[in-house]
């Protein structure tokens, strides 16, 4: 029998251990569960499409940043260098992380990048983490930094500050058309997402953020993930 590669092992094993292991670095974390109810075509005779796979994953606490900032942070002309690839093509976690420094100097190390960068710079936390950093941030869709506090940002190359953008980024669900089709939805239409698990819950109004490009993927927060016990769930479901 040809003995087995030590490395393919050693791979395969930190593949097992990553599904397994929660992440606090920004990365995404989740389950993929095929919808129980039926894609029907709007036209009589056809056979019914497909159910679509519906992919719910946390989105820990994380960062975006201009590439001003980022040289700010990094240095001049330093470009993002991508850590792991995110379930929505062309976006990833990047290697470089952050400090988050809030009142009274508290602060959260290692506040993961996401990259590619962006035309304005804003923080995402769950409300457990704004607590801890003594903040009181609002729920607002990604941009949208009405009345929102904001922090600094330390890098290995200096400081940021943001007047505002730290936010608990509202759950929401990216899409195409054809998902969008099958849901009955627009964009900035909201559905329900309900999982069965030992904590099983119904979370309401996800935003739903429909782009040419985008696959079927449910955002939700670290609270919200432990709250209903995600990495367990049995069952995921979207519906009006």
């Amino acid at each position: 029998m040809k003995a087995l590669d030590r490395v393919m092992v050693e791979k395969l094993v930190r593949q097992a251990l990553l599904r397994r292991l929660p992440d606090s670095n920004g990365e995404r974390r989740g389950v993929s569960r095929t919808c129980d109810r039926p894609a029907v075509d709007g036209h009589v005779g056809l056979t019914p499409r497909r159910s679509p796979n519906l992919v719910v994953n946390i989105s820990a606490r994380h960062c975006h940043v201009t590439q001003d900032d980022l040289e700010k942070l990094f240095g001049k002309v330093h470009q993002l260098k991508p850590h792991k690839w995110l379930y929505q093509d062309g976006f990833f976690a990047a290697e470089e992380t952050v400090t988050i420094i809030g009142p009274r100097q508290r602060m959260i190390p290692n506040l993961r990048i996401l990259g590619p960068c962006r035309d304005h710079s804003q923080v995402e936390l769950a409300f457990t983490d704004a607590i801890s950093l003594g903040l009181d941030v609002p729920v607002r869709k990604s941009g949208d930094h009405r009345e929102s506090p904001g922090c600094y940002l330390m890098g290995p190359a200096g400081m940021v500050e943001l007047t505002r953008g730290v936010i608990r980024h509202e759950r929401h669900v990216h899409m195409g058309p054809t998902d969008a089709t099958h849901y009955g939805v627009k964009d900035g239409d909201r559905l329900n997402l309900r999982v069965k698990s030992s904590c099983g819950a119904v979370l309401e109004d996800l935003l739903v953020r429909l782009a040419p490009a985008s696959k079927l993927e449910v955002h939700i927060d670290t609270d919200e993930g432990n709250a209903v016990d995600l990495p367990h769930a049995i069952k995921v479901e979207l519906f009006k």
